[in-house]
């Protein structure tokens, strides 16, 4: 009898390591779950996005974005846009191609980011810039991929086939030699 309590304190202190070690693990499985939530509810707030977008609903749109939320586009240099002149650059496509829409192909979320590729398709009825109304049935792919904070968008970074687009309007890529 006395041998077996030898061992009660050694059963005591390993219940005991396994219990701590059972509420770390049990901390880190809350921690899963609760990223797990945030970066299903950022995906749910980007499908919203892209919905109110192909509904031209600017005002639910700008619900969506933090106050100071800035636009990156290669083509629009280094420097980041404000929302605000980013939704007229979207009053621009919306009035050259009136039925333009979005439709997610992909969506990922990892932390506080969301990425989506989208395939936006129109037809162009409007002046486009300096490019008349085609008429054509136009289809061009982009990236964005959007910080999100406290369920409000403060940062999107896009990559868009520009040049798709303005080759499917009929416009042509000549070399700076060339045209000398």
């Amino acid at each position: 009898m006395k041998r077996s309590l030898a061992f009660f304190p050694l059963i005591i202190l390993m219940a005991f390591a396994l219990g701590c070690q059972d509420q770390q693990a049990l901390a880190e499985l809350e921690g899963l779950r609760a990223l797990e939530n945030v970066e299903e509810q950022n995906k749910v707030l980007i499908r919203d996005l892209i919905e109110k977008w192909n509904d031209r609903n600017t005002d639910a749109l700008k619900e969506l974005y933090a106050p100071n939320a800035n636009y990156h586009h290669p083509s629009l240099g280094a420097t980041p846009i404000s929302y605000e002149k980013a939704s007229e650059m979207n009053e621009v496509f919306w009035q050259a191609f009136p039925d333009l829409t979005l439709t997610i192909e992909d969506l990922f979320a990892e932390g506080d980011k969301v990425a989506a590729r989208f395939i936006g398709r129109g037809t162009h009825q409007g002046d486009l810039g300096e490019i008349p109304a085609t008429q054509k049935m136009t289809e061009a792919s982009a990236l964005q991929i959007f910080h999100i904070v406290d369920g409000k968008i403060v940062e999107t970074w896009e990559l868009s086939d520009t040049l798709g687009l303005m080759q499917q309007l009929g416009m042509e890529l000549r070399s700076a030699a060339v045209e000398e």
